[in-house]
Parts: structure tokens; C-alpha cells; sequence
């Protein structure tokens, strides 16, 4: 996920127009999308990647060519209230996150991925995020959807893996610290 310094996903508006990647970031995106399984994904999240299954536009060069196939092939479990169907390589969850998470990692090997605030957020909440991948931007927004949930326990975590990109966005990635 895109981040603020200060910890947000998206600001006051529900904007997040700071978080589009760079090329660089971009073909970041892509290899970490090929290595997935499975996404579990809210809503609004499924609305805004949904042009990359649908949209001919969205293939414009080689790059977002490549984007667009590796998304489409990763099957989606959306989490929604208000959609009665869905498309491209998705269905609606009807059981329960924990039931969802885990059929979708019993259907693959790979790393299952969840976004989307309010689901990501219960993720954690249920204990069934092993790591954190953020991208965290150089700007400060001051207010609007969080990027984490407030916690009752605290979660350890170790630092595995850090980067920056030209952009000067700092990759960092986080796993959950085993006691």
C-alpha cells in the first residue's frame, strides 16, 4: 500500500493521487503482482484496479501491457456489501474473511494479498496479515483513511527488506515477529 508519512492512505477527500507510482515503482508493482496467489480485496479497491481486466486503454505500452496480464491472472475474492456481481477474475466472498483467506491460500502456493482499508484493517485485527509491504511517499496529508487500524495488543514486527526509489519513495516490508 501507498502511505503518507503520517500514516494515511488516502487523504481528508479520499484522494490518493500522490501514491501513483513512477516507472520505476510501476515495474516494482508488477514483479510483486506476479508473485501473487490470490487477492482479497474490498470493494472500492476491486472498482479501481477493475480497468486493468476491462479497459483496452490501460494496456498503452509494454509495461502496462504486462500489469494488466499479470492482474487479470490473479484470482480475486471481493468483499462487498452494496455488489450483487462481479467481473474479470473475481467472485464475492460469501463467507466469512477467515473462511475466505483460507480457501484462497488452500488454492495456491504462493502469497495471498489484501487491500483495501476496511478489509485490510480486519486482516489485522484477525491476526491473518504475516507481513506489512508499504510504499510510504514523501508527503504529509494531515488527516483521512489510515492506513492501519487502531490495535488492541501491540504487533511486533521485524524489518526484512527496505528500498528507495528514485521518486524518493522508501519500500519498506515488514514481517510479524515470531516469539
Amino acid at each position: 500500500m501507498g502511505v503518507s508519512v503520517d500514516g494515511f492512505i488516502a487523504d481528508r477527500e479520499g484522494a490518493f493521487a500522490w501514491t501513483v507510482p513512477s516507472d520505476e515503482q510501476f515495474r516494482f508493482h508488477l514483479g510483486q503482482v506476479r508473485e501473487l496467489g490470490g487477492f482479497l480485496c474490498g470493494r472500492k479497491l476491486y472498482e479501481t484496479m477493475l480497468p486493468w481486466e476491462t479497459d483496452p486503454s490501460m494496456r498503452g505500452d509494454e509495461l502496462h501491457a504486462a500489469f494488466a496480464d499479470a492482474w487479470s491472472a490473479v484470482p480475486k475474492v471481493v468483499f462487498s456489501r452494496t455488489l450483487d456481481t462481479v467481473r474479470g477474475n473475481a467472485r464475492l466472498a460469501r463467507a466469512p474473511l477467515t473462511e475466505e483467506a483460507a480457501a484462497a491460500q488452500g488454492a495456491t502456493d504462493l502469497d495471498l494479498a489484501v487491500g483495501g482499508a476496511g478489509l485490510a484493517a480486519a486482516a489485522v485485527e484477525l491476526g491473518l496479515v504475516d507481513e506489512l509491504r508499504i510504499l510510504r511517499h514523501p508527503v504529509v496529508v494531515g488527516g483521512g483513511t489510515p492506513f492501519l487500524p487502531p490495535v488492541t495488543e501491540q504487533i511486533r514486527l521485524e524489518l526484512v527488506e527496505t528500498g528507495v526509489f528514485a521518486s524518493r519513495v522508501v519500500y519498506e516490508r515488514y514481517r510479524r515477529a515470531r516469539d
